[in-house]
């Protein structure tokens, strides 16, 4: 049984869906992470393994498992994103703290070809209105590398706010990276984040 309220969960807007991850991703998943090495490196963990290696078809059990096990124990929700029912990329929310706190983390990457077509900003408001509806959280964040300026247009599109900058904050593409701290409340966004952002669209 999983601890999460509101977990696991599939989540819609127009075209753009978040689901729980299941094994038959595994191709899907590969064939994206490998075409968008490129795009998506200088963003991820650093690692020893090869590229190739980590996100090979063989490596998918293994990641899937984790994601499970974690999320049954309460500590994140892993969602795919989809679009038109299409895997795309991923939308993870890490770092789930209860207790005084309520808080946690978003962290996502989408395949390149499926960029700029608001996809991820679409998913981010439907994973933090359900953060802060059925999972029970008060705070969200998303950290981003300075550098990252499509990353940091989704955040600043959905009026996440800027709260500081986190000095060589992760070991992220072989180095110790800093990274800008933006997060929303749920009293930032009392009739929802997707609400204000199909308005703001309008």
């Amino acid at each position: 049984m999983s601890r999460h309220p509101g977990w696991p969960a599939r989540l819609q807007e127009g075209r753009v869906g978040l689901r729980p991850p299941r094994l038959r991703d595994a191709t899907t998943w590969s064939s994206l992470r490998l075409r968008n090495e490129a795009w998506l490196s200088p963003w991820e963990p650093s690692s020893s393994e090869p590229w190739a290696v980590r996100h090979s078809v063989a490596s998918w059990p293994s990641a899937l498992g984790s994601l499970r096990r974690l999320a049954r124990a309460g500590v994140l929700l892993p969602f795919m994103i989809t679009y038109d029912d299409e895997l795309v990329g991923q939308l993870t929310v890490n770092n789930v703290v209860r207790g005084a706190l309520r808080s946690a983390q978003i962290g996502y990457w989408v395949d390149e070809g499926h960029a700029n077509r608001g996809i991820t900003t679409t998913a981010v408001a439907l994973a933090t209105d359900h953060c802060f509806g059925p999972v029970g959280l008060h705070r969200v964040e998303v950290d981003i590398r300075p550098e990252n300026v499509r990353s940091r247009r989704v955040a600043e599109k959905l009026g996440f706010r800027e709260e500081g900058l986190y000095v060589r904050y992760l070991d992220i593409d072989g180095g110790w990276r800093d990274h800008v701290s933006y997060a929303l409340t749920v009293e930032d966004v009392p009739n929802g984040l997707l609400r204000r952002l199909r308005e703001r669209s309008a």
